[in-house]
């Protein structure tokens, strides 16, 4: 596990603050923008959560997900944080904002 150091970032700026390789690999970071985002693999696939600005709590909740990407983990060594990270930015990138239909 790696855990980055606190930073201020600018609009254009990404950062992984925790990245666990392996198998089992999974993180957390920030996008410039004041949004937070979460990775994890299961299933043979990369799965990304990109959450609201100013999240409610310490844990973010459904409703605060506002974009999801997920890929294949072909070409991605899980064993090295370099591919992974490069992964994740690219997926969080590519995040498809999530529809809610009104109650």
């Amino acid at each position: 596990m790696t855990l980055g150091a606190d930073r201020d970032l600018d609009s254009q700026q990404f950062a992984i603050e925790d990245i666990t390789t392996g198998l089992h690999a999974s993180g957390f970071g920030q996008v410039g923008d004041g949004r937070s985002f979460s990775f994890h693999i299961e299933k043979q696939m990369l799965f990304v959560e990109v959450y609201r600005p100013r999240l409610s709590g310490p844990v973010p909740q459904a409703e605060e997900v506002v974009a999801v990407a997920s890929r294949k983990l072909t070409d991605i060594d899980l064993t090295d944080e370099r591919s992974l990270s490069a992964a994740v930015r690219d997926a969080v990138a590519a995040a498809q904002r999530v529809t809610r239909t009104a109650r």
